[in-house]
């Protein structure tokens, strides 16, 4: 079973994540298996693999408690958030452990 998955991450939330300001990564759909660790690869117009986190926990609830749970170290903004899950019930943050920014970024192939 896989233990890291590969996440596109868009630069500004990347770099969020890095710098610390982001403690939650948050996804529509959920991993099918135990991940342990998120490889991040950052989109366009970076389109490198920066580096990767720890998953400490999912956290997976109604979208509205789910951003009351979150918000002060969301690293969105309250109407990003919401425009991201319009039509969802159910949201999921994944808890961002211990990050590792990689001195060399990579690319992908």
């Amino acid at each position: 079973m896989p233990t890291r998955a590969l996440l596109s991450i868009k630069p500004i939330y990347a770099d969020a994540i890095f710098s610390g300001r982001k403690r939650f990564e948050f996804r529509r759909s959920i991993f099918k298996h135990d991940i342990k660790v998120v490889v991040v690869y950052i989109t366009s117009p970076v389109g490198q693999v920066a580096g990767e986190f720890k998953v400490d926990d999912i956290i997976t609830d109604d979208v509205t408690a789910l951003w009351d749970r979150t918000e002060t170290q969301a690293g969105i903004e309250r109407t990003a958030f919401f425009d991201y899950f319009a039509g969802r019930d159910l949201g999921h943050a994944i808890v961002i452990g211990k990050v590792q920014r990689y001195r060399q970024p990579l690319d992908l192939q």
